[in-house]
């Protein structure tokens, strides 16, 4: 599973791109322009030394109206560094890029996200040098999808609406809907979302409720390199099977976010017999940045 909320929250913007500029479109009734391409690009914003600024998504925007950097926070709580780091993103970006930067805010908590909201404004009264204005998503404004027919018709904005909303009286409608949905996009992205929704849930009824919904048996490994691998397995043995469908999603995971897999991390992850080895590095490739990461805490 992904490490934290924190990490869903942005990341889940690197699996659909398309994603924040409906949700500029349609929750924030923004006029932002149609994209007909959008791409990743580095989040590293370090300059030569000594100060380290990373930015937690970034993707670049392409559409008739120009090109555009959005730059996606993921935020837990109220951070008044963020006063000078915010600022400095989007006049870095620019700078490197000579795109118009705009900045989105994604957080789970209604205080964050009115204080998030507030413009950060540089200068003195009645004259300021430079004003921030982030756009913000959070549980005011991301709708709340109970809908089975709703969820279908976008999944990912379901996901969102799970990951922003999914606890007390409403969680049950809100993940029972996205479980029936996900069962119609391919079972990959079905995997990714299952994992996003559950380390975004901090309600322990809201997360074992999921997790009774949504096993790993019936989503993560339902593509068809495990099936192949769990029809071989039925011949070698269930276990066997099973570990070998394990270490190819944890190679399929790298390989669909365009992370390079070198021969010696491919032996090591196709060679372990230890089955809940390989489930702690399937959840880490959701997140790894490079896939050596996937052994950083060993």
């Amino acid at each position: 599973m992904v490490g934290s909320s924190h990490e869903a929250l942005h990341r889940i913007f690197q699996k659909d791109p398309a994603l924040l500029t409906r949700a500029l479109q349609r929750v924030l009734h923004v006029p932002f322009p149609e994209p007909h391409e959008i791409a990743a690009l580095n989040v590293d914003l370090t300059e030569i030394e000594p100060v380290e600024r990373r930015v937690d998504t970034l993707l670049r925007a392409e559409t008739d109206e120009g090109t555009y950097l959005l730059v996606v926070e993921s935020q837990g709580k109220v951070d008044d560094r963020k006063r000078g780091s915010w600022p400095y993103y989007l006049s870095y970006l620019y700078e490197k890029y000579r795109c118009e930067p705009v900045l989105i805010v994604i957080t789970q908590n209604s205080a964050t996200a009115r204080w998030a909201a507030q413009p950060i404004r540089l200068g003195f009264p009645g004259w300021h040098s430079l004003t921030v204005r982030p756009l913000v998503l959070g549980p005011d404004n991301v709708p709340v999808i109970t809908d089975e027919r709703q969820a279908e018709q976008d999944v990912p904005l379901a996901v969102l609406s799970a990951m922003t909303h999914g606890r007390g009286p409403q969680a049950a409608p809100i993940l029972e809907s996205l479980a029936t949905a996900l069962k119609t996009i391919d079972p990959d992205s079905a995997a990714v979302f299952v994992q996003f929704v559950d380390s975004c849930l901090a309600d322990p009824q809201a997360k074992q409720m999921w997790r009774d919904l949504m096993t790993a048996i019936q989503y993560f490994w339902r593509h068809p390199l495990a099936e192949q691998v769990r029809e071989e397995g039925r011949e070698q043995g269930l276990e066997q099977g099973r570990k070998q469908a394990k270490a190819e999603m944890v190679l399929r995971v790298l390989e669909w976010r365009g992370i390079p897999v070198p021969e010696h991390v491919a032996e090591r992850v196709t060679t372990c017999e230890d089955g809940d080895q390989l489930e702690l590095w399937a959840q880490r490739a959701v997140r790894a940045a490079y896939a050596e990461d996937l052994f950083v805490e060993e």
